[in-house]
């Protein structure tokens, strides 16, 4: 990444100082997480309650058939201690809560939100906006996904979506169904947003929702702000 023009030297040192927190280990996360683990993140704090699943394997790559029955973080841990020895490891293997988060998040440079399900979303809009981190999330579905950024200043997660009655319609991973390399996409999309906003680089998702659905290979970037 040396000889990426808009990096350089400069951007990886600012890579090296920076603290990145992970909300969620599966297909999102986990992707999400070894990318930056390889650009030269300094110190990657991950979270997820939830323990591995055969389900699980067709779209989270870094786990293994062995790996069923064990905890999410810490195996990804492990993985991303393989990968760049250098890089602090922090894992958490419970779910976040607001309380949880606000000391998580509090010495972060910036949040990713890789979670399935709308009220942890929210609950990282909210935080991040008390504590004027900022953040990039990400959802997929299907063969289709989508992903925005913010900082403060601009259009958060919660003025866009409408928190109410929005669990009634969630349907988890498990029973609705991910395409893998959906899921690979909109991952490598949240790294990207983070190695850009780290380094000072390019144009950030702020006030906009990047989606694509790979069954038609069509791509939006809708303005929200």
């Amino acid at each position: 990444m040396l000889a990426i023009p808009e990096i350089g030297k400069s951007g990886m040192e600012k890579l090296r100082q920076a603290h990145v927190f992970i909300t969620g280990c599966g297909a999102l996360g986990s992707l999400t997480a070894m990318y930056l683990a390889g650009a030269g993140i300094g110190k990657i704090s991950i979270a997820d309650f939830d323990t591995i699943d055969i389900s699980n394997l067709q779209r989270q790559l870094f786990y293994a058939t062995t790996d069923v029955g064990k905890s999410k973080a810490e195996t990804l841990a492990e993985k991303l201690i393989s990968l760049n020895p250098d890089c602090e490891i922090k894992y958490i293997k419970k779910m976040m809560t607001p309380s949880s988060a606000k000391i998580a998040y509090a010495d972060c440079s910036f949040i990713i939100d890789a979670t399935d399900n709308p009220s942890s979303k929210f609950m990282t809009d909210s935080v991040c906006h008390e504590l004027e981190i900022p953040y990039c999330i990400g959802g997929v579905a299907g063969f289709s996904g989508q992903v925005m950024s913010w900082s403060p200043g601009h259009a958060g997660y919660n003025d866009i979506f409408h928190p109410q009655g929005v669990e009634s319609g969630f349907t988890p991973c498990s029973l609705g169904g991910v395409l893998g390399p959906a899921a690979g996409v909109i991952a490598c999309c949240q790294a990207s947003e983070t190695i850009k906003h780290l380094t000072g680089s390019g144009e950030m998702l702020f006030d906009r929702i990047f989606t694509i659905d790979l069954l038609t290979m069509q791509s939006h970037t809708i303005e929200v702000g």
